[in-house]
Formats: structure tokens, sequence, C-alpha cells
């Protein structure tokens, strides 16, 4: 059945796709440019043309958009079956490199990935935090196996990487805190008691944070951006010293309050954030990934104290 699919060459095509030039794919293949596109014009003799040309640019046709859509699902499943491979004996680890976008809580991070941890498999987990896109990105070249958003997969988000696989994990309301003497004083006529008080957040490009500033601006309540700091941790640092009131997820209210010293003032019923397991495939064979997104807990809006 596979006879005439020669999938070294499919390889090729797939890389160059993805780098987007025949340049870039060879620095990453490590193959001299006229080879790869000697490679290239060997498959595309067989399939028909894969690429446009115009001058150096390369760009898919219909039929290519349509071979790279399979080859994204065969290699993403290639690299699965290559952790299994390497791994053969349950005794030996699993590689689990697993993505979180900055503004992503830690505590939710450790939350929403302690399932993997009792999976019944040993994992050699690496962790890694930085912007959703190329977070994304990395999750398509495979140096990533899960990325944790929380903020939905746009298609703006992600522009040129191609189809990936969202699911929802968890939802909360927000809740603000504040060093504990400034909380007791926000609780007496809260949220009205917000007014005129500093905001500290780790991200404004969010769909939370566009829905809380639309919140606030709706009940006439200015609050305005005292710092946006890219680490959620050293956000409460500065909470805790008076620099200001930061918000997080309802559902880790008490292990953020007991950590940081510092207190709730309220929570905001009306604004949620989510968060969102993001995968290759949309039935990974992972078993990290599997505990995962088998834990998800979809609609989930309850504080858990």
């Amino acid at each position: 059945m596979l006879k005439d699919l020669n999938l070294k060459h499919l390889y090729y095509f797939w890389v160059i796709a993805e780098t987007g030039s025949i340049a870039r794919a060879s620095d990453q293949l490590d193959l001299a440019p006229q080879t790869l596109s000697g490679q290239l014009s060997a498959f595309e003799a067989k399939t028909g043309a894969l690429f446009s040309r115009k001058g150096r640019g390369l760009k898919l046709t219909a039929l290519g958009e349509k071979v790279r859509d399979y080859a994204n699902k065969i290699f993403a499943l290639a690299g699965e079956l290559d952790q299994v491979l390497r791994n053969p004996d349950d005794n030996q680890p699993i590689r689990f490199s697993v993505g979180f976008s900055a503004s992503v809580h830690k505590m939710i991070a450790y939350r929403l990935i302690q399932p993997a941890l009792e999976c019944g498999q040993r994992l050699q987990l690496k962790i890694v935090s930085g912007d959703l896109p190329d977070l994304l990105r990395s999750l398509k070249r495979q140096t990533l196996d899960l990325v944790i958003s929380d903020q939905p997969i746009t298609p703006e988000i992600a522009t040129g990487i191609g189809d990936l696989h969202p699911k929802h994990l968890l939802s909360s309301p927000l809740s603000m805190f504040a060093a504990p003497r400034l909380a007791w004083s926000l609780r007496r006529g809260f949220p009205y008691s917000l007014d005129g008080h500093p905001l500290l957040t780790n991200d404004t490009d969010t769909q939370w944070f566009s829905e809380l500033s639309f919140w606030l601006k709706q009940q006439k309540i200015d609050m305005k951006v005292q710092a946006e700091i890219n680490d959620s941790a050293l956000i409460k640092i500065f909470a805790r010293e008076g620099m200001g009131i930061f918000t997080a997820p309802s559902v880790i209210a008490d292990e953020v309050c007991r950590q940081y010293l510092v207190e709730e003032a309220g929570e905001i019923q009306s604004v949620s954030v989510s968060h969102y397991a993001v995968t290759r495939t949309p039935d990974p064979i992972h078993p990290g990934i599997k505990a995962v997104l088998a834990a998800s807990e979809p609609g989930t809006t309850d504080k858990k104290r």
C-alpha cells in the first residue's frame, strides 16, 4: 500500500513547508540546498506540483496544502512513537516536555501537570515558560510535547503554525489580592473600593485581561496598570510589599494567600480565566499527555478551597 510513498521525500517536503524555504530547510536537515532541491523535485515528479515558485519564494499549491496536512499528522504521531521506541522498558523514564504561557500562574501550572506525575509511568519532565506563539512553534517542531495556555488558540495566534488541537482544561473566576491591611480595607464596598488603586499584571494581551478591563469600565472603576511583570510569582512579592493589587484564579486563592502572605480582597464572578492544553494530534498516545487530558475538568468554575 505504501510502496509508492517515499517517507524520506515526504519528510523533506514537510520541513521545507514548515520552514518556508529550501535554504532554511537545508540548514535544519544539514543537507546541501542542491541535494534537497533534487529530492523535492523527485517527490513532485510522483505527486504533482506541491509548491509554486515566485523568484526565490515558495508557496504551497492546493495539493501541497493537502499533503502538508497529512504530513503534520504523520510526523506528529511519529514523534510520539519515537518516544515509546526510545523507552521500551517501563522502568526507563519517558521524556515529557511541557511549555506554559508565561501568564499562567505557577500554582495552576503545577495543578494541571500533576496528573502526569501520577500516571504510573516514569517521566523525565522538562518545563519551559514563554510567549504562546513561540511555544506553539516549538510544539509543532516536536521540541515540546504539550503546551498549556490561558487563552484560546485563535487563528491570529496560530498563523503560519498549522493544525493544532486545543482542549479546555479548567476555568475559574478571578479574585483580587493585596497586602493584608489593604485587602481588609478593600473588602468594604468591594468591588467599587478598587477605584483609584494600582493594578499589577503579567500580561495585558490575554483574553481574561481584556474581559477584566471591560468589566472595570462597565462598573466605572478606574484601575491603572502600575506594572506589567512577566512572572506571576514576582507580582505577588510586589503586592505583598504594598505596590498594588493583582488577580489570580479563585481556584487557587488559599494557596496564593498562604504562600505569598497576601489576602483576598474579593472575587469577580463576571470575569473568568480558562486554561487549555494544546497537542499536535487529537488523540495523543504519550502517557503524560493522556493523563493531563483525562484529568481535565471542563466547565469547572467553583472555588476549591
